[in-house]
């Protein structure tokens, strides 16, 4: 089975060309201001009209309230709401009944004690992303490239679709699937060449890699 590949934080046409010729399978669009990637109204519907129905859209949002949230899914037109704050699960099944679209929620890990939470996560949201905790609470929720103790997930199943963020890179995405099992990876930082840049060598190199690594799975699978 083919791993769900997410390039998060586009906010130009080469880089969304990019990763869509590389085969992803989500393109992720950020729409908060304190982001470098931050993508106005204004211009998202130019921008993500060129995705066409090649991958799925999604649109990411850090404790939006109800009016942003309309505004934004009116310009961005996604196939996916990913809430990358502190949504309580109450918030995501009122989003995801007001929108009447598939939510992503983000579960930022830094223990074991962080999983308590995840059950009720997994009664609303359609899929799950598990990122790292910021460095300090002023950061971004996400797009820090930090990651989280892998180990962490080893072993563990989930009601729901998931994907791990936080660090990857072409080099280490490998490495991350093997730890986790992940069905799914989502990159953001991991395929820039400065903050909030993207690279398009990385982007393809990242996709490769993924792929490759489900190439290595079926070969061991058929020994």
């Amino acid at each position: 089975m083919s791993l769900i590949v997410k390039i998060c934080g586009l906010s130009t046409g080469d880089a969304l060309a990019a990763s869509l010729a590389a085969g992803a399978d989500m393109v992720g669009f950020v729409h908060y201001p304190k982001s470098p990637r931050h993508v106005p109204l204004a211009a998202a519907p130019a921008l993500t009209q060129r995705a066409g129905s090649r991958a799925k859209k999604v649109l990411l949002t850090v404790d939006a309230d109800d009016e942003l949230l309309v505004a934004a899914i009116d310009a961005f037109a996604p196939d996916i709401l990913q809430l990358h704050g502190t949504e309580t699960p109450a918030r995501v099944a009122g989003v995801r009944k007001m929108f009447g679209r598939p939510v992503m929620k983000a579960i930022a890990l830094g223990t074991s004690a962080d999983f308590v939470r995840i059950a009720a996560y997994e009664e609303v949201a359609d899929l799950l992303l598990f990122d790292a905790l910021p460095a300090d609470a002023a950061a971004l929720p996400g797009g820090n490239g930090r990651a989280f103790d892998w180990a962490l997930l080893r072993g563990r199943r989930f009601a729901k679709p998931w994907l791990i963020g936080g660090g990857l890179t072409p080099d280490n995405v490998g490495a991350a699937v093997a730890a986790t099992g992940a069905p799914g990876v989502d990159v953001s930082s991991g395929v820039e060449s400065g903050r909030g840049v993207k690279d398009i060598g990385k982007i393809a190199g990242f996709v490769a890699a993924v792929r490759a690594t489900e190439t290595l799975g079926s070969l061991a699978e058929s020994r």
